[in-house]
């Protein structure tokens, strides 16, 4: 995987959480890595919060433009943040391993609130 020139060597270990875990407790670490990246005041992820916590991702280097991508990329309502709901599904986008069986865990947690 690449950022805008900035080589990211990605493991996804999604699958393997989602196995150990069980539904709930992998949505609930997904919540849990949102809400380490949010600004606590607007309960959104947002440019500056993403800024002030991306060391948290080992990624310090990115320049704001590629911080903007990423929001862009996580943003699906266009308000310029990434509400919970929004940064679930980017994560599960995100996942080739999620991905390939999403059926079956979209129907596992359909039942359960994020």
């Amino acid at each position: 995987m690449a950022l805008l020139g900035h080589a990211v060597d990605f493991q996804d270990y999604f699958p393997s959480m989602l196995e150990g875990l069980g539904s709930q407790g992998f949505m609930m670490e997904l919540c849990n890595g949102f809400r380490l990246l949010m600004d606590c005041d607007k309960g959104l992820i947002t440019f500056e919060s993403l800024k002030r916590n991306i060391v948290l991702l080992g990624l310090q280097e990115m320049r704001d433009d590629e911080l903007v991508c990423m929001l862009m990329e996580g943003d699906l309502d266009g308000d310029g943040a990434i509400s919970q709901m929004e940064f679930c599904i980017l994560m599960f986008r995100l996942s080739p391993g999620l991905m390939d069986g999403s059926k079956q865990w979209v129907e596992e947690l359909s039942g359960n609130e994020i």
